[in-house]
């Protein structure tokens, strides 16, 4: 099924006269005026991020949806102070009784604590009856050997205490700095309050809870049918940097009031991540802490459902793979420093596989990234990229575009190439590029972004 990515943000008269004085500056300095073009989309209009204080809103923003709540969840939201600044840094989900959870982990050699405690948990219960979700921000607990795996232990323990349930019925997730020890008194420290505060109209705040240098908080809402019973689907992510496939330094929580096995909601959510969150990138890097949960409470009253090839989840698949895309091209949306929506396409290749290759070496390519913030249709950096991915190409036969503009055309520049045109075409905050490299069938795509001088300022003081 093709997708189509969110709206863009609506263009105002000032972004035309911005226009207009970039076209005067190119006249009299070039070089000059990409850097101060570059510069001005760095500052949109909108107030601070809520996040790390000095960070603006994207202009690639999307506006948090409207997110009803889901029979058998409860949320709260609270400061344990993993932050030097006032604002939330914890979150705390509770499922109902009987609800089953799936997950997908990070493949990063040194995964930490909390991905490992989910996947030791998930593995001994089966997924079934899991009853609740802490996560903080501001400290990943990774590479923090003994001490760190204690440390969530411990908070597994508080958590279920205060609760009413089992240790290995809380799954937890920790994002922030990498190597440095939870210390998960200031979480337990907040539980009692937190227990109090539990409510169901919470997505909002929950998705502003896991914010580190996100500049928007993320989320996304469908409804499906099962066997003529409305069930809710909806979620929350954050990621901004350390975003490539396999997965991303991301976090994702997603919950629905649908009844499904836990073996069924495993397959599900594994073969739809491969399409969705194991598509985008930002810089290359992945990270030690990638966690996607997906939560089915059962509390909507629709049948249980025990395969995941079951033609009664046919709308639920559909929907569940919408709300995942959703939010993994707002990981983009938000990468760390962003101008520029990229969508890569690449066909014609010996595989999907193939591709896909293809595909992430423009995606990630520096030279090919700093074009799109230049906004360069430097068709030729692409074909560097197509190159040093070392798959299967027919040179005389390789294709670009821009849009909808052919760059270059069977192995060399197009006929009726128009440098004003491509020129025109760049200025979009969303773009796409098409290569068909001419050796077979194959076809993938990925999404990333531009790469501008802020996110060497965003993690030139990460830690500060």
């Amino acid at each position: 099924m093709t997708k189509t990515p969110p709206q863009t943000l609506a263009q105002t008269p000032a972004k035309a006269a911005e226009i207009v004085g970039q076209t005067i500056e190119r006249a009299l300095d070039p070089l000059n005026a990409v850097i101060k073009r570059a510069a001005k989309k760095l500052v949109p209009s909108d107030a601070a991020a809520p996040g790390k204080p000095g960070l603006m809103v994207s202009p690639l923003a999307v506006p948090f949806p409207a997110i009803p709540p889901i029979a058998g969840v409860e949320i709260a939201i609270g400061r344990a102070g993993f932050y030097k600044h006032d604002r939330p840094d914890l979150l705390v989900m509770k499922f109902a009784e009987g609800t089953t959870c799936a997950g997908v982990f990070t493949r990063h050699r040194v995964g930490s604590a909390p991905v490992d405690w989910c996947k030791r948990q998930l593995e001994a219960s089966g997924g079934e009856d899991v009853r609740a979700l802490v996560v903080n921000a501001g400290c990943a607990n990774a590479f923090t050997g003994k001490p760190g795996a204690d440390a969530a232990r411990r908070v597994a323990s508080a958590a279920a205490k205060r609760l009413d349930c089992r240790q290995r019925d809380v799954m937890q997730a920790s994002t922030g700095v990498i190597g440095v020890l939870l210390d998960d008194a200031k979480i337990a420290a907040q539980l009692p309050d937190l227990e109090g505060k539990l409510h169901a109209d919470g997505w909002a705040e929950a998705g502003q809870a896991i914010m580190t240098t996100d500049t928007f908080p993320k989320g996304s809402y469908a409804t499906a049918v099962i066997d003529g019973v409305p069930v809710k689907i909806a979620g929350i992510a954050k990621g901004s940097g350390m975003i490539a496939p396999d997965m991303a330094t991301m976090l994702a929580f997603v919950a629905t009031d649908a009844a499904i096995a836990p073996a069924a909601l495993q397959a599900l959510v594994s073969l739809y991540t491969r399409e969705t969150f194991n598509c985008v990138t930002v810089d290359g890097d992945t990270s030690t802490n990638d966690t996607l949960l997906l939560f089915a409470t059962g509390a909507s009253g629709a049948a249980r459902i025990a395969r995941p090839g079951d033609r009664r989840l046919a709308d639920f698949r559909e929907k569940l793979e919408g709300v995942l895309m959703d939010l993994a091209w707002q990981l983009v949306r938000d990468g760390e420093g962003a101008t520029k929506f990229v969508k890569i396409a690449v066909s014609g290749a010996q595989s999907a596989a193939s591709a896909r290759k293809i595909a992430r070496s423009i995606a990630e390519s520096p030279l090919v990234k700093t074009a799109f913030a230049g906004e360069d249709a430097n068709w030729g950096r692409i074909v560097m990229a197509v190159g040093r991915a070392d798959e299967p190409i027919n040179r005389e036969r390789l294709s670009i575009r821009f849009g909808p503009l052919q760059a270059a055309q069977d192995g060399a520049i197009a006929p009726g190439y128009d440098e004003a045109k491509m020129s025109a075409y760049m200025k979009n905050p969303e773009l796409e590029v098409g290569v068909d490299v001419g050796v077979g069938r194959g076809e993938a795509t990925m999404w990333t972004c531009d790469l501008t001088k802020r996110y060497v300022e965003i993690n030139g003081d990460y830690r500060s």
